[in-house]
């Protein structure tokens, strides 16, 4: 390897250390400021998974492993989760009349009603930071995030 190319790897290296450094701070701010505006008692998991059965549609119904395989957790930590969103009524668990072994998930109008009070909290905390940061820049930065998720998805 040559010496410039030798520096051009070590600049590389060096700016993807930066880009990550970057992100992870990122999101440990994000969730921090995020769960302090979460109604009691729910958790940044519990409004991930209401706020995507929210938008799967009313009577659609997702299985724990689809939801651990989509949230990228193990199937032990979803059915925490959802034995936790049961508990407090956000989320209806019944068998799959197709197959006994599996379960399906459904968010119950409760659950929607904090899915909904959730967002009361996080859409004034996000919009101020879209705002400070200028629409016009969080629109350029949006489809290299998505790239670099899905680049990030193809590899797990």
């Amino acid at each position: 390897m040559t010496e410039s190319s030798a520096d051009l790897m070590d600049e590389t290296n060096s700016l993807a250390v930066s880009l990550f450094s970057e992100i992870l701070m990122a999101d440990q701010l994000a969730r921090s400021r995020l769960s302090k505006v979460l109604p009691k008692g729910m958790e940044l998991s519990h409004f991930s998974v209401l706020n995507h059965l929210a938008g799967v549609g009313v009577g659609l119904e997702r299985s724990p492993a689809q939801l651990a395989k989509l949230f990228h957790v193990t199937r032990g930590a979803m059915t925490n989760t959802l034995h936790k969103l049961e508990m407090a009524g956000y989320v209806h668990i019944r068998p799959d009349w197709d197959d006994a072994r599996r379960k399906m998930v459904a968010i119950s109008p409760a659950g929607r009603q904090a899915r909904d009070a959730a967002l009361a909290g996080i859409v004034p905390l996000i919009s101020e930071v879209v705002s400070d940061l200028g629409q016009d820049r969080v629109r350029a930065t949006l489809p290299i995030l998505r790239e670099l998720r899905e680049k990030l998805d193809d590899e797990t």
